[in-house]
């Protein structure tokens, strides 16, 4: 398995939040992992930032905000220029995913946990 560094965009420190379990999973399989979302926290050793940072070699941003809440991250998911943008249940946006695809990015409508236990990641 390649460690793919990725982005939870809409990270939580609620552990009923799939955000949260997928920042755990992801941590688990010794995949590095940064992580913005409303509150500052930390999970599984991860800093959760408020603010966007510009982080460098993303390979995947994992979206886990509402098409609406993704509109002001526009730029910053295309200023990291990863590889792949998975949208997780409830993230579909055919906006963002035209924006993506125009940029060479791969949007990717898949659950972040499924993909992980299924190997699939």
């Amino acid at each position: 398995m390649t460690a793919k560094k990725t982005l939870i965009l809409g990270a939580s420190e609620n552990p009923d939040r799939y955000s949260y379990r997928a920042l755990n999973s992801l941590v688990r399989q010794e995949h590095p992992v940064v992580a913005v979302g409303l509150r500052e926290g930390r999970v599984a050793g991860v800093d959760i930032l408020r603010a966007p940072a510009p982080f460098t070699d993303i390979d995947t941003v994992t979206l886990y905000l509402n098409p609406k809440n993704q509109e002001p991250y526009y730029d910053y998911i295309l200023s990291l220029r990863p590889k792949r943008v998975v949208f997780n249940p409830g993230t579909e946006n055919p906006a963002l995913m035209s924006i993506l695809r125009e940029n060479g990015i791969v949007p990717e409508v898949a659950c972040t946990l499924v993909l992980l236990a299924t190997g699939q990641y």
